[in-house]
């Protein structure tokens, strides 16, 4: 069992759920119970896994855990294309949430790999 505080992984993943509400703020109001919601679930589903899966007994679960963190974090990160060509997110928004989650995404990969 880990703590998750202690994971640089959980503090960056956590940095992007704030920017992703930071964001869809401004989204508009008919989007609130759908492209919003689920975005910010995705978002949060990120770090949510990480701090689950430190949780659990064995570094195999924590593994398996912040693969399905990955998953999330493509899953936002499709969200977030999605939301730049409907014009709810402005190209500077869309580029800097990207560049941080592209770079989380690599950096937990690589925890995976080292866990295994």
């Amino acid at each position: 069992m880990r703590n998750f505080i202690d994971l640089e992984i959980f503090h960056e993943a956590h940095r992007i759920v704030k920017s992703v509400y930071a964001v869809t703020r401004s989204f508009p109001k008919e989007e609130v119970y759908g492209l919003t919601s689920q975005i910010r679930r995705s978002a949060v589903s990120i770090p949510s896994n990480i701090a689950e899966g430190c949780g659990r007994a064995t570094e195999k679960e924590l593994a398996r855990f912040c693969n399905i963190s990955m998953g999330s974090a493509s899953e936002l990160e499709y969200q977030l294309y999605l939301s730049s060509e409907l014009g709810y997110l402005s190209s500077d928004d869309y580029h800097d949430i990207k560049t941080d989650l592209i770079r989380c995404k690599k950096r937990m990969n690589a925890f995976i790999q080292k866990l295994r």
